[in-house]
């Protein structure tokens, strides 16, 4: 048996419907148009919402570009691949860029820190070692500057 469809919501529902969403997390305007807009009655009573969710920063592509980055940075992912991501989810280049400079990472550092963490697992003298590692890090959005530089630094911290 199918469940019935729910009806349309209206500007109230649908306002209820985000505020219900951002309680839970930050989105992007772009993440939260697309969970709503099938449960629209309107396009425009959609706009109006995240306007004024926006106006009022209850929403904030700023907030969640820098939060996005802080959080993804943390568990190990370059910022190749976080520049790509935030873009899917609708974030303009100008607020990726701005939380790219907000954030205070060291990518050298942090693509180190992730080649240790793997290398530990591939093992040093593995004959494929630099090319395992490499794949690793550029899936992970390490540009291949960083990852020639971790990729040197554990090698030598190796042969000492």
């Amino acid at each position: 048996m199918q469940k019935p469809k729910p009806e349309p919501l209206d500007y109230a529902g649908l306002k209820h419907a985000a505020v219900d969403l951002l309680s839970r997390r930050d989105y992007s305007r772009h993440e939260l148009w697309r969970k709503l807009s099938p449960k629209a009655t309107s396009a425009d009573d959609l706009e109006q919402v995240l306007d004024e969710l926006a106006e009022s920063k209850w929403q904030s592509d700023e907030r969640f570009a820098s939060m996005f980055v802080r959080s993804r940075a943390s568990r190990g992912v370059g910022p190749m691949r976080l520049k790509q991501e935030l873009k899917e989810k609708g974030v303009d280049g100008q607020t990726v860029s701005s939380a790219f400079e907000e954030s205070e990472e060291n990518w050298h550092e942090k693509a180190l820190e992730v080649a240790q963490r793997k290398a530990r697992s591939i093992g040093i003298d593995s004959p494929d070692f630099k090319a395992k590692l490499w794949r690793f890090l550029s899936y992970r959005g390490f540009s291949s500057d960083q990852i020639s530089s971790a990729i040197d630094t554990l090698l030598h911290e190796s042969s000492e």
